[in-house]
Formats: C-alpha cells, sequence, structure tokens
C-alpha cells in the first residue's frame, strides 16, 4: 500500500526516533477506514520516544494522551514543542499500562502501536486494566508484531540469530490473537488479520544504524521474516 501521511516523516532526524519496524507506516494502516470520530480525546498506548503520538494527533487531529512507560515526558515534551503541537494537542504521561492514571471513560479510543504484544497478553488485561477508561461505544486499535504460524515448540533457527526464545514468546499468530480478545466480557471484537506492511516496516528499520536495529539484522538476512508479520486488532468497547 501507499503512506502519504507518514512519507511526510521520512527523514533522518526522525527515522532515527523509530524503536522498531517503522511505526508510522504500521499506524497508517491501522488507521485506514478507521472509525474514531474526529476531534477524539485518544491514548497513544506505549507511546515510546513520541513520533506515533505527533503523528496522530498532525494527520488525524485527535487530542491525544501520550502514555508510556519507560520515556521521558519532558524529553518528549520538548519533542512536541519542536513538532509545532502544543500541550493541549498532545500531552505526555508517564504511564504503566497495567495502571493507568486517568478517570474511567476518559478516552474516545485507545490506539497502540508494536506494545500492546508486551502487556496484553494477560486475558484479563482487556476488561481489568484497558477498557475501563474507554468510553462506551469507543475503539482500540492494535498492530502488533506477530508470527503467520505460532512455532515456539520449534522455533526456527534464522529467528535465534537475533532474538531469545523468551523475547520471541512475545509474538504470536492471528489465531492466538483472536483467541486472547476473544475472551473479553467488554469489547467487541470487530477485526484480528495480518497486516499487508510487514516487509516495508521491517526494511524501514534494518536501515538504521542503533544497536538494536543492527542486532536484528542477523535474523532477517538469514530469511527469518518469512516466519513473521504483523497483526492488526480492532475492537469497540461494548
Amino acid at each position: 500500500m501507499k503512506y502519504p501521511y507518514s512519507e511526510k516523516y521520512n527523514t533522518p532526524e526522525l527515522m532515527a526516533k523509530i524503536m522498531g519496524p517503522n511505526p508510522l507506516k504500521l499506524e497508517e494502516e491501522l488507521l485506514t477506514g478507521h472509525r474514531i470520530p474526529a476531534g477524539s480525546v485518544v491514548c497513544d498506548l506505549g507511546s515510546g520516544q513520541g513520533l506515533t503520538s505527533v503523528f496522530l494527533a498532525k494527520e488525524y487531529g485527535f487530542t491525544v494522551y501520550a502514555a508510556d512507560l519507560w520515556s521521558d515526558p519532558e524529553e518528549n515534551r520538548t519533542f512536541f514543542r519542536e513538532m509545532g503541537l502544543s500541550e493541549r494537542e498532545l500531552i505526555p504521561v508517564k504511564a504503566d499500562a497495567s495502571d493507568l492514571p486517568f478517570e474511567p471513560e476518559f478516552f474516545d479510543a485507545v490506539v497502540s502501536t508494536d506494545s500492546y504484544n508486551y502487556f496484553g497478553r494477560d486475558p484479563d488485561f482487556l476488561d481489568q486494566k484497558l477498557l475501563p477508561f474507554v468510553k462506551t461505544g469507543g475503539y482500540v486499535y492494535i498492530a502488533i508484531p506477530g508470527m503467520k504460524r505460532d512455532c515456539h515448540d520449534s522455533l526456527p533457527p534464522e529467528l535465534l540469530l537475533s532474538w531469545t526464545p523468551e523475547q520471541l514468546e512475545y509474538m504470536h499468530d492471528v489465531a492466538y490473537w483472536r483467541g486472547m480478545v476473544s475472551q473479553s466480557r467488554d469489547a467487541e471484537v470487530l477485526e484480528v488479520s495480518e497486516m499487508e506492511s510487514n516487509e516495508e516496516v521491517w526494511a524501514d528499520w534494518l536501515r538504521q544504524e542503533n544497536d538494536y536495529a543492527i542486532g536484528d539484522r542477523k535474523a532477517m538476512e538469514a530469511g527469518g521474516g518469512k516466519y513473521l508479520n504483523f497483526i492488526k486488532i480492532v475492537l469497540r468497547k461494548k
């Protein structure tokens, strides 16, 4: 697919902020045809250094709370100002996904790109930790790295060139994630599907010159990409 929004951010300075396969292209694909109303208050859950949060605010016009446990809110706040966004439009928050510091039903929607697989594998997470903060009828959009088919019982040697079995445990297939989110009492499952952008977002990441990208090249150059995909999940709160 084409990425008219994401291409605006294809500069060395901004691409240096990505922390894995290009999250802007993933987010653009994830939100193609989205149902989030204009002007919504949105949580960017697991926002990292805030690039996806900038993207949500500038390209979609949402008021965005950039929630992340590991990034520095002050550094993100400075970056947001440099990108021309005020704190009325984009608010950095240091937050644990399992202990969010917001009022009940605060958000019209939650968007999570390349992070939900770290905390969402608990079947109680949706109903107990996330959906209480989403308005009735609101949406959750998730894009996560996964596998074309779960192979944890016999991990391909190509993948083990870059990742340990413990790291790969965070990655599962469409069937696994459909089963996980279908356990929710409070969410209507609208879609769980394989995304298109796997090869392109990986290529953008592997061009970066940081230790993590360099380490990931070993598996991908050996053909590990044929086992991997990205997965789109769309939920609506009942």
